[in-house]
C-alpha cells in the first residue's frame, strides 16, 4: 500500500484520515474521494474545495494543480450529487442499543410475532420501543419501526425526528423505509440483512434514491449474527410445531 503525504495533502488532514482509518491511497480510493472528504466534514474538520481537489490528487498520486478544469468541475458536481455522509455511532454505545432492540424482538417472538425489535435514541436516550405487532394488533403498518417511530414522535410532539436515530435489527422494508425518510431520521442502525424486502440495499435501496428531498445514513451489520439467530430460531420453532 502506498502511505498518504504532504504534498499533496495536508499535514493535519493526513492526521485526520488516519484517524478515519484511511491511511493508504487504496484505501482513499476505496473509500471515495468525496465520501472521505464529507467524512472529514462529518467529523468537525475545515474543509474546503482545495481539499476536496487535493484529496483526488492523492489518489492519483499528483499534485492537486495538475487536476484540470473537468476535473475539478466532475468533483464539484459529485460532492453536490452526494448523499449527506455521517459518522458511525461509537461502537459500545451501537450495540447497547442494538442489545435493547434485540430485547423486544425476543417480546415479538414470545406473542407469536416475527422477531424484530427497534428502537429510536436521542441524545443518548431511548425515547421509542417498538416490536413487530401485525398479527395481534391486526395491523399490515405495526412493523418495529413503524412502532418506534410513533411512540418517537409522540414523545416530542413532532413527526420529525431530526437528531434521532434508529435501531433495528432486520433491514428495514419499503414501508418502513418511506417512513423513516419522512421523520427525517439521521441515521439507520440495523442488524441482519433481509434478502426478501430489505430496502436498504438488499433488493432495492431506498435510501440511495436522489430524487427525494431527505436522506438517511445507513450503517448495517450491527450484531447481525445475533439478529439474525433470533430469526432462524423463531422459523425453526414455527416449522417444527407443524403438523
Amino acid at each position: 500500500m502506498t502511505a498518504l503525504s504532504s504534498p499533496p495533502l495536508p499535514p493535519n488532514t493526513v492526521q485526520h484520515l488516519a484517524e478515519l482509518g484511511i491511511a493508504s491511497r487504496e484505501q482513499l480510493r476505496a473509500q471515495g474521494v468525496v465520501h472521505t472528504f464529507l467524512l472529514l466534514k462529518a467529523a468537525g474538520h475545515t474543509v474546503t474545495q482545495r481539499l476536496l481537489f487535493a484529496l483526488e490528487a492523492a489518489a492519483r498520486g499528483v499534485h492537486w494543480q495538475e487536476l484540470d478544469d473537468a476535473d475539478r468541475a466532475q468533483l464539484t458536481r459529485a460532492q453536490h450529487d452526494h448523499p449527506p455522509v455521517r459518522l458511525p455511532p461509537p461502537p459500545a454505545e451501537a450495540n447497547r442499543f442494538m442489545a435493547e432492540a434485540m430485547g423486544l424482538a425476543k417480546a415479538a417472538a414470545a406473542q407469536g410475532e416475527v422477531p424484530v425489535g427497534a428502537v429510536v435514541v436521542r441524545d443518548g436516550r431511548i425515547i421509542g420501543r417498538g416490536f413487530n405487532r401485525p398479527v395481534i394488533s391486526h395491523d399490515p403498518s405495526a412493523h418495529a419501526e413503524m412502532v418506534a417511530l410513533r411512540e418517537a414522535a409522540a414523545t416530542l410532539g413532532n413527526y420529525r425526528l431530526s437528531g434521532c436515530d434508529l435501531y433495528v435489527t432486520l433491514e428495514p422494508c419499503p414501508m418502513c423505509g418511506g417512513a423513516i425518510l419522512h421523520s427525517r431520521l439521521d441515521r439507520v442502525i440495523y442488524g441482519a440483512t433481509d434478502p426478501k424486502i430489505g430496502a436498504a440495499g438488499s433488493v432495492l435501496n431506498l435510501f440511495g434514491e436522489r430524487a427525494l428531498n431527505h436522506q438517511t445514513a445507513l450503517f448495517g451489520g450491527i450484531e447481525a449474527a445475533a439478529c439474525g439467530q433470533l430469526l432462524s430460531d423463531f422459523f425453526r420453532r414455527r416449522r417444527n410445531a407443524a403438523p
